[in-house]
């Protein structure tokens, strides 16, 4: 990773490559000049290798947060990204597992809440350091430049979203950061665009992918200090804008929301969607506001980058998932044995240089086998290569004798013009066994009486088979979601129950 910045810094040191708008902006010259500072301050103080440092950084600090990253792994040390909004006792569970020996916060991010006696310093700090400071922890025999990291060594752990347990860190290598990353100026990732624009939270796996895009792409990462459609819809017009990257939720927001309603989005050619299931009403809606743009939804999770699906919206294809970019995708029985084409089974993808559960061997054995990772979803893989999810495979309702997917009747619900979003569990059922429910946020003209349990089955009807039809309905200003934009379904089935 240090030798990437490098790389992009030699090429083009006067050119944006973070941006938070109205905030700051960071060059390349300024982001590599900045990693070797941190980097030595960190040595001094008594970073060794592989030492991790937990960075707690909200999306006002974005281009702090990428000087603190590529200073800690020029240092040889090992980057924990912990998104600013974390609660205290997510955060202590985090520096806890991983052993953090120090915690780096951005300027603009309040002092975190470790524990007892574990270093916390601003990025500022470090940057303000007189060079010959002596060390704060000891001797060291570090020296900066000695101590960069080499490709195999362990460079980022990244904490899953929880939304089946209790996070787990997933640790990747320098290797597998870089993996597929540009060697020639003319093959930059989005030249058709001077930037790209998201608003991904710190601390998630898409973050980290837009950080890593802000080192191999021609555009420059732009984002905001703070989400709102409006302010999201502005940027999109700007000049320049020729990428966005959205999670569907956001999506859905920024449909919803009316921004869009009279500008101009003619300038973007590429909106991406990733971390979530991009259901085909939203995929649709999107590529109707954007009619100079190519739709495209990324399947991967933390674990499986970079491998990935991607597929670009046909609605002849409405609910395919892509074929396998940057690794290789399989569909298996529970045996891990490969399935037929149009075999329902467990999605599995592979890519180099396979990540792993930090400290966590029964997990490890769990989800990853010879470089392959149970992505914890069941589908199938038809004819020409595409990848169709049936559900999470702990999502899958079990109602008397069949099994309902979730995807496909959310799929169904967003067709509605009155949901604004949906989320569908299973709930116990005292005959059936457990039950079709849907978790609904109405449109703002939805009224107070204009969705109702017997107008989604009647509008259902002729989409769905009867075992596929909610038998409840809870309607809600919004939906529980993780910072990466995905639904926490445990907590829906806990309302369901009260």
């Amino acid at each position: 990773m240090p030798e990437l910045l490098d790389w992009r810094t030699a090429l083009h040191p006067d050119r944006v490559a973070v941006e938070v708008h109205g905030v700051a902006r960071l060059t390349f010259a300024d982001w590599s000049a900045g990693a070797s500072a941190v980097a030595a301050a960190l040595s001094r103080r008594g970073l060794r290798r592989g030492d991790c440092v937990g960075l707690y950084f909200g999306a006002q600090d974005w281009t702090g947060f990428a000087v603190a990253y590529a200073g800690v792994l020029r240092a040889g040390g090992v980057a924990v990204p912990l998104s600013g909004r974390l609660a205290a006792g997510q955060l202590g569970h985090a520096l806890d597992h991983c052993a953090a020996t120090t915690v780096l916060h951005g300027d603009h991010t309040p002092a975190p809440p470790v524990p007892s006696g574990l270093p916390v310093w601003t990025c500022a700090e470090l940057l303000a350091e007189p060079a010959t400071e002596p060390s704060r922890a000891g001797p060291t025999t570090a020296d900066p430049g000695a101590s960069v990291a080499r490709r195999g060594d362990l460079a980022q752990i990244l904490y899953t979203s929880g939304t089946t347990g209790r996070p787990k860190g997933v640790a990747a290598s320098h290797a597998n950061l870089t993996a597929g990353a540009p060697h020639h100026p003319h093959r930059l990732a989005l030249a058709h665009s001077e930037r790209f624009l998201h608003a991904f939270a710190i601390g998630t796996n898409a973050g980290q992918t837009m950080l890593l895009n802000a080192l191999t792409a021609k555009a420059a990462a732009l984002t905001l200090p703070r989400f709102t459609p409006a302010r999201f819809a502005r940027l999109v017009e700007a000049a320049g804008t020729g990428t966005v990257f959205v999670v569907p939720s956001i999506a859905v927001e920024l449909l919803d929301s009316g921004a869009l309603r009279g500008r101009d989005t003619s300038g973007v050619h590429l909106i991406g969607s990733t971390a979530a299931f991009l259901a085909p009403a939203v995929a649709a809606r999107l590529a109707e506001a954007f009619p100079q743009a190519t739709v495209v939804n990324y399947y991967t999770s933390t674990e499986a980058a970079p491998a990935q699906t991607t597929m670009i919206y046909d609605p002849s294809r409405r609910d395919a998932v892509g074929r396998p970019v940057g690794g290789q995708l399989m569909v298996a029985d529970a045996d891990g044995k490969p399935l037929p084409a149009d075999t329902t089974g467990e999605v599995w993808l592979r890519a180099p240089f396979p990540r792993a559960y930090y400290r966590d061997e029964a997990a490890n054995r769990a989800t990853f086998r010879d470089g392959w990772v149970r992505m914890g979803d069941v589908g199938r893989i038809d004819a020409d290569g595409y990848l169709y999810l049936t559900d999470r495979h702990q999502d899958v309702i079990k109602t008397g004798a069949f099994k309902v997917s979730t995807l496909e009747v959310e799929a169904a619900l967003h067709e509605h013009p009155l949901v604004a979003q949906v989320a569908v569990v299973g709930v116990p059922h005292p005959v059936l066994g457990a039950a079709v429910a849907a978790a609904v946020v109405p449109r703002p003209q939805a009224g107070p009486d204009g969705l109702s349990l017997p107008v989604l089955r009647g509008f259902l009807a002729d989409r769905l088979a009867d075992h596929q039809l909610p038998a409840r309905l809870l309607l809600l200003d919004e939906l529980p979601r993780n910072e990466g934009g995905k639904v926490l379904k445990r907590q829906l089935t806990h309302l369901f129950e009260n």
